[in-house]
């Protein structure tokens, strides 16, 4: 039975958990069947599946609903990432995830509506609030947002990266992610100095994957890599029917 205690067990720095994260019933179909020991939704892709833009513009009931058709579909651990939680309060957060099925999130602390980053006590508070509602039910991975926001000068962004995770960490949180940090240098002091599971995109220009288990990262996402790939594709093999190509040596039309 998939739990929550199943993923957290996952998060081993230096043989990290790999997380193709999926957006629909087709893509949790296809990365279960590949065997991997958990399954992570990635919240643009599933955004764009339901014909939203990315930042909180999905109405939760969707994206909730969404994730339970992942969930239906596979025995392994599910976390979903859910942004902000979408103006929920922490109690009605976890109820929804459980009710889905899933056992994990994803939360950022920068605002979907702003792009600005959230006060980090503010932000700590919140998390707290979460991982007590949860009561152990639920893996939390504490999103860290300075890269992807620029904030601050580009110098000072690792140590206020350092500062957060700490904060979340002490807040209970299980895992932290500083997405947008890529150069290998300050993932080998991030996870050194914030002491806890760190969560590290696999993406092109960052560490590979062997390179990311040395560094002692814990979990390795890929984010919306996949449906990235996955969509253009599609527009590549749309544009060539488009313009009168012969689609017969890749359309599989036996179904």
């Amino acid at each position: 039975m998939a739990t929550a205690e199943t993923l957290r067990a996952l998060h081993v720095p230096g043989d990290p958990v790999i997380l193709p994260n999926v957006w629909d019933g087709t893509s949790a179909r296809v990365v279960a069947e590949a065997g991997f020991p958990a399954i992570a939704t990635s919240s643009v892709a599933m955004a764009d599946s339901l014909g939203y833009a990315d930042g909180e513009e999905t109405p939760p009931d969707e994206m909730f609903a969404a994730v339970g058709r992942v969930a239906r579909l596979v025995d392994v651990p599910l976390t979903a990432d859910i942004e902000r939680g979408y103006r929920s309060p922490p109690d009605e957060i976890v109820r929804r995830l459980v009710a889905a099925g899933a056992v994990g999130c994803n939360l950022e602390d920068s605002d979907p509506a702003t792009k600005e980053l959230i006060d980090v006590d503010t932000q700590a508070a919140f998390l707290r609030d979460v991982v007590a509602a949860g009561d152990g039910e639920i893996v939390v991975n504490a999103r860290i947002d300075v890269f992807i926001r620029a904030t601050g000068a580009e110098s000072s962004r690792l140590d206020e990266a350092i500062s957060r995770a700490r904060a979340y960490l002490d807040a209970g949180v299980d895992c932290v992610y500083p997405i947008g940090l890529m150069d290998a240098e300050g993932i080998e002091r991030f996870v050194a100095e914030v002491d806890g599971p760190a969560n590290i995109t696999l993406r092109p220009g960052a560490p590979s994957l062997q390179e990311l288990a040395k560094l002692g990262v814990a979990r390795v996402s890929l984010g919306g890599g996949l449906h990235i790939a996955m969509r253009a594709w599609l527009d590549g093999q749309v544009a060539r029917v488009a313009a009168g190509s012969d689609p017969s040596d890749f359309l599989h039309l036996d179904g």
